[in-house]
């Protein structure tokens, strides 16, 4: 059975989405990961709704998974070669209305599934826009804000968290070898000072023990991409081992909403 809105003629999903599906959208970016990912992470995003589909429906839960929203919010990749973002207001208002057009024929079980760390903020304030105006509580799986938590729970090395390594490039090689080229894997290239300080992360730097918080584009933390002090060690392997959590969860959480759709 197959859980893509995309791949199914209009009869099947509106049968599917009356008997109580949970629909479930998913959104990510199109951005720059390094040398050896592929620009758009929303093709893992939605892989993994796929899997949640899939083994939800294991658990009893059905659900069918919307196409994903390729583009994430306007922030630190502004200006990235083919990398294309939306203002915030403008993405906000697309998860948005794309969560009403499921709510307007009936449906209240839905889930987010977002793989874009700028992303977060509008996902969260669409989810709140539809409870104040239908009383609709739409939960957001943060991928990527997860898996890093999993990442060093799960043993992978410090050196290769951050942007350009895990756990991106893990779940990526695990989940999309064929768009991954790791032999151009590479360490993070010096930063420079930004205000006279190197940066601590993406838009902070430090003073006095302290961070500030300041506006910077993706070359002035993250050189070619990549922020990671060494992506080298990625793995399929413990991408699967990220991968099978994630889709866990995010099963449980649909068989949460089947069970309390309002």
């Amino acid at each position: 059975m197959t859980h893509r809105i995309a791949e199914i003629t209009s009869p099947e999903v509106a049968s599917r989405l009356a008997a109580g599906a949970v629909a479930i959208l998913p959104m990510g970016s199109l951005e720059t990961h390094g040398p050896a990912l592929p620009m758009g992470d929303y093709l893992v995003a939605e892989e993994i709704a796929a899997r949640i589909a899939a083994s939800a429906l294991a658990l009893g839960a059905d659900a069918l998974v919307a196409p994903a929203i390729p583009f994430g919010g306007e922030d630190f990749f502004a200006g990235v070669a083919g990398g294309i973002t939306l203002s915030i207001p403008t993405l906000t208002a697309v998860i948005e209305e794309t969560a009403e057009a499921f709510i307007r024929t009936g449906t209240r079980s839905i889930l987010i599934v977002n793989g874009h760390a700028g992303t977060i903020g509008p996902a969260e304030a669409a989810a709140r826009a539809a409870r104040h105006r239908h009383g609709v509580i739409i939960p957001a799986l943060h991928l990527w804000r997860e898996a890093g938590k999993l990442h060093a729970e799960l043993g992978g090395p410090a050196a290769s968290f951050g942007h350009g390594g895990d756990p991106v490039a893990s779940v990526t090689l695990h989940l999309r070898p064929d768009l991954c080229r790791p032999d151009r894997t590479r360490e993070r290239a010096p930063t420079g000072p930004y205000l006279g300080v190197p940066p601590t992360g993406f838009g902070a730097i430090r003073s006095h023990g302290v961070d500030f918080a300041v506006p910077m584009w993706v070359e002035e933390v993250a050189p070619g991409g990549v922020a990671a002090p060494d992506p080298r060690s990625a793995n399929a392997a413990h991408g699967q081992t990220i991968t099978d959590r994630l889709v866990a969860a995010g099963a449980a959480m649909c068989v949460q909403l089947r069970d309390h759709a309002a």
